[in-house]
């Protein structure tokens, strides 16, 4: 399982080198990836393409860029420009985002989510392989487009999937899913078998499980959790996290939280690796003196 992590997941504020220094951070600890959320700040793709010219070898991802607002065209050319400033270590991740985002505060019809997506894929991916689109959607209507951008090959593409026909849609036409607020036994039992059946019905690889937890080591995990609790109040609010966290059986995103001793990490760590999960991604929860640098150091240890 690679081991990564993720920035922005907290809404903390940080300037552009930070930013950076964070990815140039992890790729010195032997971290295998770097996940960066695209929220109202700095563009993630955009800000992924800077961090691959200013690293070597860690992989770099976004967790994840709403579809609404660009259209698949577009960020199929960004995103294949971003691979290649990379040195092809780019995952595009993407996802529907929330009503209260795409619908009240943009103006777009949320109305269909799961055929808004299927549309947009349907363009998306052919373009990302270097095919000629020829589709025509309800929302989308794209003929005769081909991209051509060198270095932009092997670009996976990860949809932040949940519901049952979403995970349909991410196992047909995406590499994968990039999932958050998932506990442990919905994402074995929902996420990862239903993506799954659908990538094995569709003739497709075994697809990627990206699972972003917040993690923090400590010995004081009552304490790390009630704070963890305060500063994640607004994903047990949104209804796709809450519908997941309904379907764990828990209170809210703390409860998922993984806080504890250097067992109890490394123990629920090699849980989500044995059910299926390819890629570990920790948002670190940087709620007491000194919890980011030996959280970080702890989960460097992990790959050695």
């Amino acid at each position: 399982m690679r081991i990564g992590t993720m920035i922005g997941a907290d809404g903390a504020q940080a300037t552009l080198d930070d930013v950076i220094g964070v990815a140039k951070r992890a790729e010195a600890a032997g971290l295998d990836n770097v996940w960066l959320a695209n929220i109202f700040s700095f563009d993630a793709i955009s800000m992924l393409a800077l961090m691959g010219r200013e690293t070597q070898r860690i992989g770099l991802g976004t967790a994840v860029t709403p579809t609404y607002p660009r259209h698949p065209t577009a960020i199929a050319q960004q995103a294949m420009t971003t691979q290649a400033a990379c040195g092809g270590r780019f995952t595009l991740g993407v996802g529907l985002s929330h009503k209260i985002v795409i619908e009240d505060m943009l103006g777009f019809s949320y109305d269909k989510p799961a055929r808004h997506m299927r549309e947009y894929l349907s363009v998306l991916m052919p373009l990302i392989r270097g095919e000629a689109v020829n589709f025509d959607g309800d929302e989308y209507r794209v003929h005769g487009l081909t991209m051509d951008v060198p270095g932009s090959e092997n670009l996976d593409v990860v949809v932040a999937a949940l519901g049952p026909v979403m995970l349909k849609i991410a196992g047909e036409l995406a590499d994968g899913t990039n999932t958050w607020m998932v506990g442990p036994k919905t994402m074995e039992t929902h996420i990862i078998k239903r993506l799954s059946d659908a990538a094995d019905a569709a003739g497709r690889p075994q697809p990627k499980v990206v699972g972003g937890y917040p993690v923090i080591l400590t010995n004081k995990p009552d304490e790390a959790r009630a704070k963890i609790a305060e500063g994640l109040t607004i994903y047990g609010q949104l209804p796709s996290y809450r519908a997941m966290l309904d379907r764990e059986g828990v209170d809210g995103p703390a409860d998922i939280a993984i806080a504890g001793d250097e067992n109890l990490l490394r123990g629920e760590i090699k849980r989500l690796e044995d059910m299926g999960v390819t890629d570990f991604n920790a948002a670190i929860m940087d709620v007491e003196e000194g919890a980011y640098d030996r959280t970080l150091e702890f989960l460097a240890s992990l790959k050695g």
